[in-house]
């Protein structure tokens, strides 16, 4: 059974590992990058290797019973199947794109789940220096202060946020440009952040009023 002080623990943890990584994000935010496709349009860069190898490093040193996930492993060595086991799920750099372009919209993402369960939360852009956090059933905060979902009820008055995705087949953009179309009907307007992480601290903190499922396919 994990009691509170570990989730306080494990919270501190993957804050300071996110805040170390960011620093590895902030320095190369300006700098020539060298990248790699993943496919035609998903890119990595030697960051998002370089935060996902420091962030594992210093989870596996302190919890080295714990399971791990990453975006770069995964994608490098195939899916991993999440079991009961307390597993960390990491993105080192959600929003690689707007990493290369230089566009601020970038983060570390770290999440910690325990019987299946998302039970620890980290996301933090070191570009405008804004942490989220998280512990289930304790709350969420930005930057220590809490925080709230939108209590808007009117779609037509929301503001929600979708994504194109990495596949461009036909079939997969003209989907993708019919589900806009139809919802520039329905509601104020749509944004395009370019990181999924960030589209759901969006709307954890009442910035967004919702996201559609395709929108974390980014």
């Amino acid at each position: 059974m994990v009691d509170n002080d570990s989730f306080s623990e494990f919270l501190a943890s993957a804050v300071h590992a996110a805040q170390k990584a960011g620093e590895i994000i902030r320095k190369g935010f300006c700098q020539t990058k060298h990248v790699e496709h993943k496919g035609q349009v998903d890119l990595v860069t030697e960051t998002d290797k370089a935060c996902e190898e420091l962030i594992f490093n210093h989870l596996k040193q302190l919890y080295p019973t714990h399971k791990f996930i990453g975006e770069e492993t995964t994608a490098a060595c195939g899916t991993t199947e999440l079991t009961d086991e307390p597993t960390w799920i990491v993105d080192p750099l959600d929003g690689t794109t707007n990493f290369v372009h230089g566009f601020p919209f970038v983060c570390v993402s770290i999440g910690l789940t325990i019987g299946k369960i998302p039970t620890i939360g980290v996301v933090y852009n070191p570009i405008i220096n804004e942490l989220f956090t998280g512990i289930h059933g304790k709350g969420a905060f930005l930057n220590g202060n809490p925080i709230k979902v939108s209590s808007q009820t009117e779609l037509i008055s929301s503001l929600l946020a979708t994504e194109a995705g990495t596949k461009r087949d036909q079939e997969t953009l003209d989907a993708s440009t019919d589900r806009i179309k139809s919802l520039l009907f329905k509601v104020r307007s749509l944004r395009m952040s370019g990181s999924c992480a960030l589209n759901l601290c969006g709307i954890a903190c009442g910035r967004l009023d919702g996201c559609g499922r395709w929108c974390c396919y980014c």
